[in-house]
């Protein structure tokens, strides 16, 4: 049986990438503290960056 696919606020997900941008958590630490897979805390974390940098993203 397949596990249901979790989805998460946009706020969630930008707090969880703060803290790895600018309180000096690595992904992996916040991966484990919030539950999350690597790949999309990865992914977090560089939307977020590209979002400091100037450029908005936008859902397809």
């Amino acid at each position: 049986m397949k596990k249901a696919r979790t989805t998460y606020s946009v706020a969630f997900k930008y707090d969880a990438a703060n803290l790895v941008l600018n309180k000096g958590y690595t992904i992996q630490e916040e991966c484990n503290a919030v539950g999350v897979g690597y790949t999309a805390m990865s992914r977090w974390v560089a939307q977020l960056k590209q979002e400091h940098g100037g450029i908005t993203l936008t859902k397809k």
